[in-house]
């Protein structure tokens, strides 16, 4: 394995993570909250991302309003709301959903702190598993003889730089995300 295709792993990782960490919920309406929630379509036996299948738009600071394109799916996308697990309770009101976003308690700040911490670790964890793959990779090389030692050395070191690198920056985006958590 190259060390350009771990750096676009390793990319892809970090990507994830912001992608994650997007949709926190933090007492103000954004799209991002809801907007890559699955939702199942049982006519269709088939999940969709919502924001494949519904128009979503904030109204003010506290509130979010889904307008789906298929009228008859409106419990389905209040269901998979519901369901995903992101505390926010939809209300249907037969042409649209109306999603009301709470004020965030000192508690619930905490759990929201604890689970940046988690999803970094997780992110840190694939970051070990890029390196991994690419210290296997470029052992197999030296072994068949496609590379030299001192390019076996070159890469390694190249390898474990690129995880320091992304290991900073896991941590900066999880102490921003914190901050901003603790602080709003």
């Amino acid at each position: 394995m190259e060390t350009t295709t771990a750096k676009q792993q390793m990319e892809k990782s970090l990507q994830h993570l912001e992608n994650e960490l997007k949709s926190f919920q933090l007492g103000r309406a954004n799209t991002s909250l809801i907007e890559n929630v699955d939702i199942f379509i049982p006519s269709r036996n088939m999940k969709q991302k919502l924001n494949q299948m519904a128009n979503i738009s904030v109204i003010d600071a506290q509130t979010l309003k889904v307008e789906c394109r298929d009228k008859s799916s409106l419990s389905s996308v209040e269901k998979g709301i519901y369901d995903a697990n992101i505390w926010l309770t939809p209300q249907n009101l037969w042409e649209y959903i109306m999603i009301k976003i709470p004020p965030l308690t000192q508690e619930r700040r905490k759990d929201l702190t604890k689970l940046v911490s988690k999803y970094a670790e997780d992110t840190k964890i694939w970051i070990r598993n890029i390196r991994q793959d690419s210290q296997k990779e470029i052992k197999k090389e030296f072994d068949e003889k496609k590379i030299s030692e001192d390019q076996k050395k070159s890469l390694e070191s190249e390898i474990d730089s690129l995880v320091k690198d992304f290991n900073t920056k896991i941590d900066t985006i999880s102490k921003n995300k914190s901050e901003e958590i603790m602080k709003i």
